[in-house]
């Protein structure tokens, strides 16, 4: 079965895209049929996969709004197993024209029903708040990860975030539950780092995973080559860190022996 999970912060800049990108890569290559779908209007995730000109990209937005079937707006990638539904310039409308729309929460859903069968898994890159697209993929998905910067303001805001997944799981999506919270940006030569892990460790306990994402130029570096970057530069240790990552999701979902 298909298992789908939303990539959710409502902070930009906490590496939602590059987490969803190098974590897709990584299981993609221990072949996996995995897909992105890019739901951020900034098209971060179509870009780091390649696709520089976003302007007639069908993607999205199309299958969310306009209900064209998913399967003819996802594009193959040039990493084998790794499929991508990119971002076109009209999502950045898409929340304006679902307000007026019924089951406006259910069309994301919907549209990937039919890939049930098709992928292993899905990861959804969504935008920095918790709007319409954001519900559109928590009511979609199975689980949810967060990606949570190791800075001093770490803490605040994420209990919303999970006060909202609560919710919609009560009223929306009985299956959605916190896949895990992943420490990114982890400095190891700053003290802050280290607190802020602790404190999240104290909070949410087994909720986080044991491998942190350091700060890593080559992650950085990477999305302006249109590339993972595992694929960029798989021996930097931003590229190990979520190979890491990767293994643990997988000892979760019982697909390696522990």
């Amino acid at each position: 079965m298909t298992k789908i999970i939303a990539v959710v912060n409502q902070k930009g800049g906490v590496g939602k895209t590059t987490t969803t990108l190098n974590l897709a890569t990584a299981l993609a290559a221990i072949g996996k049929k995995t897909l992105v779908i890019d739901l951020d209007p900034q098209g971060n995730a179509t870009t780091g996969l390649g696709i520089k000109d976003k302007t007639n990209v069908a993607g999205s937005y199309e299958a969310l709004v306009d209900l064209v079937p998913a399967k003819q707006v996802i594009q193959a990638t040039g990493i084998p197993n790794l499929s991508l539904m990119p971002a076109s310039m009209n999502l950045s409308g898409a929340e304006v024209e679902l307000v007026a729309m019924e089951e406006r929460e259910f069309f994301l859903r919907k549209s990937l029903r039919p890939l049930r069968t098709t992928f292993d898994f899905i990861f959804i890159d969504c935008p920095p708040s918790l709007g319409l697209l954001t519900l559109n993929a928590l009511v979609a998905a199975h689980r949810v990860l967060v990606p949570l910067q190791c800075e001093f303001y770490a803490l605040e805001g994420l209990s919303q975030l999970l006060y909202t997944v609560e919710k919609v799981s009560q009223n929306f999506n009985v299956r959605l539950a916190l896949q895990g919270i992943v420490l990114t940006m982890f400095d190891t030569r700053s003290s802050l780092s280290t607190q802020v892990a602790n404190d999240v460790r104290y909070h949410l306990k087994e909720k986080v995973y044991t491998t942190c994402i350091p700060r890593n130029v080559r992650l950085a570096e990477a999305p302006s080559f249109g590339k993972p970057a595992i694929i960029y530069d798989f021996k930097c240790h931003g590229s190990q860190a979520y190979l890491q990552l990767a293994k643990e999701i997988l000892y979760q979902e019982g697909d390696l022996a522990a």
